[in-house]
């Protein structure tokens, strides 16, 4: 087993959604983790950000509102911010459940940049629902920013494109930490969208899938195995219904039929099984594991979890 490399993908289910939830949640994180180090595997990990990028958006914007000296800071800065906020925690976590368990390995979280096309016809039906709520002239001014609103039970709040990626600017930072020996953190929330213009890079008003960007992140780093680890143990059919059924293991063409019938949300388990097929899909010898993370170790193992070849 040794050599072999797995890209996990952290969910909200594994990160929490406030401080205080993440603190504790990461620490559970880093033992499943720490269970594949010890199976010899190279881990990279990419994780989730929604709940935290939205506090960290609307924080600034209520401070902006206090003192207008500050201005309301970009998604952009956001995300960066989200992904140095939750690796601190994250590889700190990981380190000490390494130590714990005497190995000695260096974690490292890289700020991930992704190129995304100007010209993506996300940027013009944006999906994404980000930040605080607000009344009807707040939503206003907002609009007339050139920023897109959308009315939700309550009010209304922003939302924002989420451009497929492109290419990840970190890639080689992250494979050289990798041949290094060391687990890396990256990609965080879909990694910062960003436009190349010349020689600069200009943070987009955008976020990317982080689904997405697992199974491209897998895929350039030539992993085994894409782990998700989410809410659920397993994938079903028919979730929540009568005749739910769960799957143990699905080839890439059922998994392709199973999202064309529609059994799958669209903000849930329908990103990953796109990002499952795209991975698996590109090259033989691969697979995807979708799971809890209680369960992480045991359907690495094939004991559980639902696995996609």
């Amino acid at each position: 087993m040794d050599n072999k490399r797995v890209v996990v993908a952290l969910g909200h289910a594994a990160l929490g959604t406030t401080y205080n939830e993440q603190k504790i949640a990461v620490v559970n994180a880093a033992k499943a983790i720490a269970d594949l180090v010890e199976d010899k595997y190279q881990v990279v990990i990419t994780h989730s950000n929604a709940p935290q990028v939205g506090m960290i958006h609307t924080a600034l914007t209520e401070f902006s509102r206090l003192d207008n000296q500050f201005t309301v800071a970009p998604i952009s800065v956001c995300s960066a911010m989200s992904q140095g906020y939750i690796g601190y925690d994250l590889q700190n976590a990981i380190r000490k459940e390494l130590l714990d368990r005497g190995i000695f390995k260096t974690v490292s979280t890289i700020i991930t940049q992704v190129r995304v096309d100007p010209f993506d016809s996300a940027f013009t039906k944006p999906t994404k629902v980000i930040g605080r709520l607000m009344n009807a002239e707040e939503a206003k001014a907002e609009e007339d920013k050139g920023n897109h609103i959308v009315e939700v039970e309550g009010g209304f709040r922003r939302i924002i494109a989420a451009p497929k990626p492109i290419e990840i600017y970190e890639i080689d930072a992250i494979k050289a930490l990798l041949d290094a020996n060391q687990v890396v953190i990256a990609c965080g929330g879909g990694g910062i969208p960003v436009l190349q213009q010349g020689t600069t890079l200009k943070g987009a008003s955008a976020v990317i899938e982080k689904d997405t960007i697992a199974a491209r992140l897998a895929d350039q780093v030539n992993a085994d195995t894409l782990l998700f680890l989410t809410g659920s143990e397993k994938v079903c059919l028919n979730y929540g219904k009568a005749d739910e059924k769960t799957l143990d293991t699905v080839s890439v063409k059922d998994l392709s039929h199973y999202t064309d019938d529609g059994h799958f949300l669209e903000n849930s388990m329908l990103p990953k099984a796109h990002a499952a097929i795209e991975f698996v899909g590109a090259k033989e010898g691969r697979k995807a594991i979708i799971t809890n993370r209680e369960n992480a170790k045991a359907a690495m193992k094939g004991k559980t979890g639902t696995s996609i070849q």
